[in-house]
C-alpha cells in the first residue's frame, strides 16, 4: 500500500472515530437531559395534570404563571436572598481556610505535619451522621440553633477535607523556585502566600468555588436540623414547604427547583474553564 493511500485511510479512520464519539456524546447528553425536560414540563402543568393518568407529557397549554405563583404562595424571594447570604459567607470562609490549610500542609515545615495530614484524610471515611448529634448538642449549648451560624462558621475551620487536599496537591505543583526567589527578595510567608501562591492557584480555587457553591446552595440537611423559623430558610427548605400535609404541589416544586438551579448553572459555566483546568492539573508533581 502506498503512503498516500495509508495516510488517506488513517484520516478516514480518525474521522469515523470522531463521528462515532460525537454520536455517543449526543446520545448520552440527551439521556442525561431527560430529567431536566421532565422537570420543565411538569413545572408548566396544572395540579390536576401532574397526577393525571395516563401521564401528560406536554402541558396544554403551558402554565407559565406557576413561576409567578411560587412567589405569591410563599415568600420565595426571601428564601433566595437568605440562600445568597448563607452561600456567600460560607463560600468565602471555605475558600480562605482551605487555601491557608492547604498551603500549610504543602509548603510549611512543622512537627507531625505528614502524620496529621494522614489523620485528616482518614476523616473522609467518617460518615457525617456519626458526628451529627454531638455537633447539634454543641451548637445548642452555645445558642446557635435557629441561626445561620451553624451553616456558616464551620466553613472557616478548614473548609473541608477534600478542599484542603485539592489545594495541597495544587500548591505542590507550583515550582519552589518562585518561592525561593521571593524569599531572597525579602518577602514574608504571608506575602508569598497572598501575592504568588494564591494568584497562581486560580484553577484550584475556581474548582473549590464551583463544587462548594453547589454543595452549600443545595444543602438541605443543615437547615432542616438547625433552623426553625421559616423566614430564615434557604431555598432548599423553601422548596420543601410546597409539600403540605394535604397534598404535594409537584408543579410548584418543579418550578421552584428550576428557579433554584439557575445560579448553579451560571456559576458552573462561568468558571468551567478554570474548573476543568483545576481538575486536570491537581496531582501533577513538579
Amino acid at each position: 500500500m502506498e503512503k498516500s493511500d495509508l495516510k488517506g485511510s488513517m484520516k478516514w479512520t480518525r474521522r469515523v472515530e470522531r463521528a462515532l464519539g460525537l454520536i455517543v456524546l449526543i446520545v448520552l447528553s440527551f439521556l442525561f437531559a431527560i430529567p431536566f425536560f421532565i422537570t420543565l414540563g411538569d413545572s408548566l402543568k396544572t395540579f390536576y395534570e401532574i397526577y393525571k393518568v395516563p401521564r401528560v407529557w406536554i402541558p396544554n397549554p403551558p402554565r407559565f404563571s406557576n413561576y409567578v405563583e411560587i412567589f405569591r404562595v410563599l415568600p420565595f424571594h426571601i428564601f433566595i436572598i437568605n440562600t445568597f447570604i448563607i452561600t456567600g459567607l460560607a463560600l468565602f470562609g471555605m475558600v480562605l481556610s482551605s487555601c491557608l490549610v492547604g498551603y500549610s500542609f504543602a509548603r510549611l515545615r512543622w512537627p507531625f505535619r505528614d502524620f496529621l495530614f494522614v489523620v485528616l484524610l482518614s476523616t473522609i471515611m467518617l460518615p457525617g451522621q456519626v458526628t451529627m448529634i454531638p455537633i447539634f448538642i454543641l451548637f445548642n449549648k452555645i445558642g446557635w440553633v435557629n441561626t445561620w451560624l451553624p451553616l456558616i462558621v464551620p466553613a472557616y475551620f478548614g473548609g473541608g477535607v477534600f478542599n484542603i487536599f485539592l489545594m495541597r496537591q495544587f500548591f505542590k505543583t507550583i515550582p519552589t523556585a518562585l518561592e525561593d526567589a521571593a524569599r531572597i527578595d525579602g518577602c514574608s510567608t504571608w506575602r508569598i502566600f497572598l501575592t504568588i501562591m494564591v494568584p497562581l492557584s486560580k484553577p484550584a480555587v475556581a474548582t473549590i468555588c464551583v463544587l462548594s457553591f453547589i454543595g452549600i446552595w443545595n444543602n438541605f440537611e443543615g437547615p432542616l436540623i438547625y433552623l426553625n423559623d421559616y423566614v430564615k430558610y434557604p431555598i432548599s427548605m423553601g422548596i420543601y414547604m410546597f409539600k403540605s400535609a394535604e397534598a404535594m404541589f409537584a408543579n410548584y416544586i418543579m418550578a421552584a427547583s428550576l428557579v433554584a438551579v439557575i445560579p448553579v448553572i451560571i456559576i458552573f459555566f462561568s468558571a468551567q474553564q478554570y474548573f476543568v483546568k483545576g481538575i486536570v492539573l491537581t496531582g501533577i508533581k513538579e
